[in-house]
């Protein structure tokens, strides 16, 4: 298993995330407790982004894994960015 990290670009429709946030967060949940989300939460810079921390076998199956993210079924993400990350210096997980 390899690490990825993710970073979500939102649209502009915080309405939208506001309505479907609970799902959001019920789905991201689920993969957490099967160990497949290592971390996730809003970057607080002022700008409509989220990182997540995802272990899987590639980059595809993560981006498939996330096609089925209620905000990306409401087209509420603009972009979805995933890239191996190397952990050099400490542990995650």
């Amino acid at each position: 298993m390899s690490l990825y990290a993710v970073r979500y670009r939102y649209t502009d429709d915080t309405a939208g995330r506001d309505e479907h946030r609970p799902a959001h967060r019920e789905f991201l949940g689920g993969l957490a407790e099967e160990g497949v989300v290592v971390a996730s939460g809003p970057l607080l810079d002022g700008a409509a982004e989220a990182l997540l921390l995802l272990e899987g076998e590639s980059a595809e199956q993560i981006r498939e894994l996330l096609r089925e993210d209620p905000f990306a079924q409401q087209g509420i993400i603009e972009s979805v960015e995933v890239r191996e990350w190397d952990v050099v210096i400490g542990s995650v997980g």
